[in-house]
């Protein structure tokens, strides 16, 4: 008869605390790492995680602004490309399906009837506009002048000393800010070689995203993890959608702006009613902040013209060009294609302007809203549902997402396993799962 003895239990090894140099102190076990992150609040573990990634991340938002800094003029570039190439994709595909015209010749007349449609605007206006920019800013500063001697003649009851007090304040901030401010100015490459590389640059990388836009996506595409590809090129399609809508948009906005204000200024006889509206037009790619503050430069110009009446209601025009913009014409034409608050717009231009400057300012609320397309696609809710998802890059040949089979061909398919005894699960073309 065979007799069991229980197990002993293996002796936990504890570490002991080193005695007291006199010897008498007593030896104690240090609390295991288990025992020792359980002590510590979940809610402080979670707030420690959180920390450090979000640190990373910050670390690496810092970089890539660094490197888009040092590689502006480039970035600037493409990104004005990036803008004509969807504002040009319609005429391309226009000329494609009723000229007969090759993709090539399509992409090339595109860029040159753009060129010439610039060139043509610059030698009928640019003239007139130029120096009539020179005399809007001496009408500007004539404004102002006469706006401090309206507040102290006014019912505001301004005494002289606080309004010069007032303005010279005004001038030394600007003073002190100098060098930052033209440095600022510098920064976003106004050199004409710069402008001349960045000219080049736009042309050249227009015409080729017109021409080849497709591989050169699907190369981007590429390089993602091949799970994550299918996706990606789907949210990129909804990111362009978003992009062509703000861009077709502000253009047509800017454009309502500027014959608003130039027309309600010719009415009203205000002196240079042609660089007020180019004005106008140009500020109004800038969401809100440039509307205002071109605005504000035609109601100075009214109240040096003709008076403080003159200002009242030009300043009633404005206002009203801009309710017509904000209530009818944006929600009418962005629609969802662009639902940003207008906190979130005004929070991007700031952002963009303290980051680089106009140029900042310019592109923050585009790519805003398409990072919030993209985002909301990759979470779930889709903006555009009648996009689909049958349109799939061709990544070295093969589609990111293949096929599936017809419902009549699906009962023929036999499983990739019971003919070349792969795995079940695995893929024919790549051999993943």
């Amino acid at each position: 008869m065979t007799t069991t003895h229980p197990s002993t239990p293996t002796p936990v090894p504890t570490t002991k605390a080193p005695a007291d140099r006199d010897g008498a102190g007593a030896p104690h076990a240090w609390p295991t790492q288990p025992e020792a992150r359980s002590a510590v609040p979940m809610s402080v573990q979670a707030a420690a995680a959180w920390s450090w990634r979000i640190i990373m991340i910050a670390a690496a938002l810092a970089l890539l602004l660094w490197v888009i800094g040092y590689f502006k003029v480039l970035v600037v570039s493409v990104a004005i490309a990036v803008l004509l190439t969807v504002l040009l994709a319609p005429f391309v595909r226009f000329l494609q399906q009723r000229a007969r015209f090759s993709r090539g010749i399509a992409s090339g007349t595109a860029v040159l009837g753009l060129l010439a449609l610039v060139s043509g605007l610059l030698t009928l206006a640019g003239r007139s506009i130029v120096n009539g920019f020179a005399e809007l800013s001496d009408q500007a500063q004539e404004g102002f002048r006469e706006l401090a001697r309206w507040l102290s003649a006014g019912p505001l009851d301004l005494s002289t000393d606080q309004i010069d007090q007032y303005i010279d304040q005004a001038q030394a901030q600007v003073s002190d800010n100098a060098s930052s401010l033209v440095s600022g100015a510098l920064s976003v490459g106004t050199t004409l070689g710069h402008v001349v590389a960045g000219a080049l640059i736009t042309l050249f990388c227009t015409f080729f995203f017109l021409l080849d836009g497709r591989q050169v996506w699907a190369w981007f595409v590429g390089l993602m993890p091949v799970s994550s590809r299918d996706r990606i090129h789907q949210a990129g399609r909804r990111g362009v959608v978003t992009l062509g809508g703000y861009t077709r948009t502000q253009i047509l906005v800017a454009l309502v702006d500027a014959t608003g204000i130039g027309l309600g200024a010719l009415i009203l006889q205000v002196p240079l009613a042609l660089p007020l509206a180019t004005l106008v037009f140009l500020g109004s790619f800038i969401p809100i902040v440039g509307a205002l503050v071109s605005g504000s430069v035609a109601v100075l110009v009214a109240l040096v013209a003709h008076g403080p009446v003159v200002a009242l209601i030009m300043v009633g025009v404005v206002l009203l060009v801009q309710q017509i913009e904000g209530h009818v014409l944006q929600p009418l034409l962005m629609g969802h294609a662009v639902s940003l608050h207008p906190v979130a717009v005004l929070l991007a231009v700031a952002a963009g302007s303290l980051a680089a400057g106009i140029v900042g300012a310019l592109f923050a609320v585009p790519i805003v809203a398409v990072i919030n397309t993209v985002v909301l696609y990759l979470h779930g809710h889709d903006k555009f549902p009648g996009l689909g998802d049958d349109d799939h890059a061709i990544v070295r040949g093969e589609p990111t997402a293949p096929e599936e089979p017809d419902a009549a061909d699906s009962a023929a398919v036999v499983p990739p396993s019971e003919v070349d005894g792969s795995a079940p699960g695995t893929s024919r073309l790549t051999g993943e799962a």
